[in-house]
């Protein structure tokens, strides 16, 4: 059984991703060809937003937003510690502070409730994380935000695709930012990544900071960096973006069918938590991940009945000696340090079979 299945999708749709490829190796304008374009273009349209910007990966896209904010030296920009190190690590590599605030003990994205007192005088920007799957509470951000003049940063690495009272992830704040890493819901075969805004203004210093900071030929107003995306993947990406809303109906699917089945077994009498999405959203389920306990019995036993499986994350980011400067301690966050030590996700990808849906059921039956 595969954890993440991206041969199944090739075959899929391989005739029409070799056509794109040869186009580009065809007409050879491997950076900024007019594949980059057509894809920012779809994607724009896909979200709901005025513009769309791809970069190099999502990692770069978390810079250059921040980077186009003004966010530098002295200035703080809160997250959360229960994530992939980017996002507190683009904030760092500025000079700026991560101020982490704990998450939800349902969602396990950033507790709202937390936010306002975070906030001193030298926030600069909020930077909520859509953890496996799932947009934060944008909404309750945003009203927060604004009270205080604040940009938000909606990091969607996992959450592209979801939804919040129908309006879609990266269209939910002052600048949305994703990744393509091949193993997200929608992955090119590389790295890569998008930046997503309604301001005109933001949007233009992004492309700008995305190519070493030039607006025209030999002119560079701003510093910048080499962001680009690469046309051979923008091409990759073109045909999955045509099959994805379909492969997330898919997940979704593999998703109700495992928690119908775990919420009934032995698993929850002893404490096993399911994961939940907030009413008036979606997810599109980057990863399946419950709560045990127990662990390391639990991956044991999936293991012995032949199905993989992944603990994300877990030790948090407060916790990490790259951030130990920070003066945080073991039980300053935690829900974020309980999810990182009994979390552990099942196999998940549209292409799973219903004997393979069955063979997991099984095991926690």
């Amino acid at each position: 059984m595969e954890f993440i299945d991206l041969k199944s999708q090739q075959a899929l749709i391989k005739d029409k991703i070799d056509q794109r490829i040869a186009t580009v190796l065809n007409h050879g304008r491997y950076i900024m060809g007019p594949e980059v374009a057509e894809l920012e273009e779809k994607l724009a349209t896909y979200v709901g937003v005025d513009h769309c910007i791809s970069v190099a990966s999502g990692t770069d896209s978390l810079l250059i937003a921040m980077m186009a904010l003004g966010i530098g030296p002295g200035d703080e920009v809160i997250t959360v510690p229960y994530t992939w190190i980017s996002t507190a690590e683009m904030i760092a590599l500025l000079g700026a502070t991560p101020v982490f605030i704990d998450i939800d003990k349902d969602t396990w994205n950033m507790d709202v409730k937390q936010l306002e007192a975070a906030i001193t005088n030298k926030t600069k920007a909020i930077m909520p994380v859509g953890i496996y799957g799932q947009t934060a509470d944008m909404i309750a951000i945003n009203e927060i935000a604004t009270r205080h003049n604040l940009p938000v940063i909606e990091d969607a690495a996992q959450s592209f695709g979801a939804t919040q009272h129908g309006k879609n992830s990266c269209a939910l704040s002052t600048i949305g930012s994703t990744s393509f890493f091949p193993s997200k819901p929608l992955g090119c075969y590389g790295d890569g990544g998008a930046l997503f805004t309604n301001d005109n203004d933001l949007a233009a210093r992004m492309r700008q900071i995305r190519v070493h900071g030039q607006s025209k030929k030999h002119h560079h107003p701003v510093l910048g960096l080499n962001g680009r995306l690469d046309t051979i993947q923008a091409a990759i990406l073109i045909p999955k973006l045509a099959i994805f809303n379909d492969e997330i109906t898919k997940r979704q699917h593999v998703a109700g069918s495992y928690s119908k089945a775990i919420a009934n077994s032995p698993f929850v009498e002893d404490g096993l938590q399911l994961p939940t999405v907030a009413e008036g959203h979606t997810s599109v389920w980057a990863q399946y991940t419950v709560l045990s306990p127990d662990r390391d019995t639990l991956r044991e036993k999936l293991k012995a009945a032949g199905i993989p499986s992944v603990s994300y994350y877990a030790v948090p980011l407060h916790l990490q000696p790259v951030f130990e400067d920070l003066g945080h301690k073991k039980g300053d966050f935690p829900i974020a340090e309980k999810v990182a030590s009994e979390g552990i996700s099942l196999p998940m990808n549209p292409y799973l079979s219903e004997e393979e849906i069955q063979q997991v059921v099984t095991c926690f039956r």
